[in-house]
Formats: C-alpha cells, sequence, structure tokens
C-alpha cells in the first residue's frame, strides 16, 4: 500500500472509533475505507473484523467503571456471543464471494438506517430505565433475550455494521439498568463476538495484515478519545452525515452487484 492510503486508513480508523463513540457503528466508516483502498468486499470484511480490535480493546477500558457488578451474568453472554461471533465468521468463509458482495449493500443500508434512528432507540430505553427505577442492579436475561443476542453476535460475526446498535438495543430493552451500564455490557458481549470471528479470520481468511495494523491503531486511538471529543462536537449533523454516506455507498455497490 502507499503512504497516502496508509495514512487514509489511519485516518479511517480515527473516524470509526468517534462514530463508534456516537453510534456504535465504526465499521460503517472502517469498511468503505477498505473498499477505497482497493480490497475486494470480503478481504475487506474480514480485514476490518479483525482491526475492530482495537474498539474492542479501547471502547472496554473506556467502560470499567459501569461494568462493576456485572460479571458473572457478562460471562454467561459474552460466551454466548462469542459462538455466534465463531458461527457467523463461518458461514461468511463459506459463502460465495458473488453472494456477500450482493447481500453487503442490504447490510450497509440497514446499518445506516440504524444510525439514524439509534437516538429514539437511546431516548425511549432511557424513558423505560427511569420508569422502572433502574439502579445498578441487573435482571437475568431470559431465553429469548439469550437468542436473540446469539443472532445478533451471528450478524456480528457476519458482516459486523450495526451490530453494536442492535446490541445495545437488545440489552436496553431486556435489562433493568442503567444506559451507560447496558452499553457497557454491549461493548463487552460485541466484542466477545468480534474476537472469536477475529481469532478465526486470522487463521484461515485473507487477512491484509498491514491494513489491519494501521486502521487498528486509528481505531484503538478514536474510540479511546472518542467520548471526550464527541461532547464537543455536534452529534446529529455528523450522525446524519455518516447515515447519508452509507446510504450512498449501499446503492453504489448494489448497482456494482
Amino acid at each position: 500500500m502507499s503512504a497516502w492510503q496508509l495514512g487514509f486508513l489511519f485516518l479511517a480508523g480515527l473516524g470509526g472509533g468517534l462514530t463508534g463513540s456516537v453510534a456504535g457503528l465504526a465499521s460503517l466508516v472502517s469498511y468503505p475505507a477498505l473498499l477505497a483502498v482497493g480490497l475486494p468486499p470480503v478481504v475487506a470484511n474480514v480485514t476490518n473484523t479483525v482491526a475492530m480490535l482495537g474498539t474492542t480493546a479501547g471502547s472496554v477500558a473506556g467502560s470499567r467503571p459501569e461494568l462493576v457488578g456485572q460479571g458473572r451474568t457478562l460471562l454467561r453472554l459474552s460466551l454466548l456471543t462469542g459462538v455466534g461471533g465463531a458461527v457467523g465468521g463461518a458461514l461468511l468463509l463459506v459463502t460465495p464471494s458473488d453472494t456477500f458482495e450482493v447481500i453487503v449493500p442490504w447490510l450497509i443500508a440497514l446499518a445506516s438506517l440504524l444510525l439514524v434512528v439509534a437516538p429514539r432507540l437511546r431516548r425511549w430505553a432511557e424513558r423505560r430505565a427511569e420508569s422502572s427505577g433502574a439502579g445498578r442492579g441487573a435482571t437475568p436475561l431470559g431465553p429469548l433475550t439469550l437468542a436473540a443476542a446469539f443472532a445478533v453476535a451471528l450478524y456480528g460475526g457476519y458482516f459486523g455494521a450495526a451490530a453494536g446498535v442492535m446490541m445495545l438495543a437488545l440489552l436496553s430493552v431486556a435489562w433493568s439498568q442503567s444506559l451507560a451500564r447496558s452499553n457497557a455490557a454491549k461493548n463487552v458481549a460485541g466484542g466477545a463476538a468480534n474476537v472469536v470471528a477475529a481469532v478465526v479470520f486470522a487463521f484461515v481468511a485473507p487477512v491484509n495484515w498491514v491494513a489491519v495494523a494501521v486502521l487498528g491503531a486509528g481505531l484503538l486511538v478514536g474510540s479511546r478519545t472518542g467520548p471526550a471529543i464527541v461532547r464537543r462536537v455536534p452529534a446529529t449533523p455528523l450522525r446524519i452525515a455518516i447515515a447519508l454516506a452509507g446510504l450512498g455507498l449501499a446503492v453504489s455497490l448494489w448497482l456494482q452487484a
């Protein structure tokens, strides 16, 4: 890769980390960046999954205060989502590349739409938490919630974009605790799915390791510094701009496919 491509990927990683801080959609920035530097869709997807370990590390490190007291439930949830991530990763590897190229525009469009409605989901979750008097404790997750979490993790292992928003919405609905603690749980549960899928891809998929190193570094820095920066940046215009860009990318890839 040329120097400008490496610099572009690092900046995309920073943007992805910031986007993850805004709405949990880091892949909506990082995956198109990998396509832009010339990686084929499947190679870009597996490379992005491995690079997203940077976001997982940064977001979990930033969520440590909210994770206190959630260990037992999160262990159970993370084991389940880890299996889901592995299944999703395996599904990607056995899916013909032509099929993936047809599916991915619809996944990007879904991620873009979720980015637009994410604030409404969060406000609804906040009102629900307030009305239920949610505190620091968490109620056990039922079988239906666990099955839905497995499905989200499977999707995350297969593609990933918007998996964070999906998991946050699910936990916010099913878990009677504050939104901040549900978001921290989402970082761990979603991270488990991503880690397992990334390990699978690292051994058997065509990962571009140079891109992983540069993009992953940007994602790590962006996810760690994101909360402080996002407080000073208007979130709504940024969110709408990213969503429109994502929809434009989805249309472009759909036409190409």
